[in-house]
């Protein structure tokens, strides 16, 4: 049995969006949030499925979030409200 690899994929966050709307990943996959706006974001998630806060961060910052349950997970901007990700993590 091969062991599986787990995918990193790269979402941007460009003119106050997200460089995509939705995203389907599968359990132990991560996205990295890439700053490409001249201002700071914040992403974060309040999901059951994943929780988290990357704090506020500047122009050409990265930051990597790991998905280690299936669900569905909300992705927002806490500085610009009508940014939203939805990511679907599948097993």
């Amino acid at each position: 049995v091969l062991p599986i690899h787990a995918k990193d994929f790269e979402v941007s966050q460009k003119d106050k969006k997200f460089s995509q709307k939705t995203l389907a990943i599968k359990v132990g996959d991560s996205i990295n949030f890439k700053n490409e706006d001249p201002f700071a974001h914040n992403i974060f998630s309040l999901s059951d499925t994943k929780t988290f806060d990357l704090g506020s961060y500047p122009q050409g910052q990265s930051k990597n979030v790991v998905f280690d349950k299936p669900g569905t997970v909300e992705v927002e901007c806490a500085i610009h409200p009508d940014m939203k990700l939805n990511v679907e993590v599948k097993k």
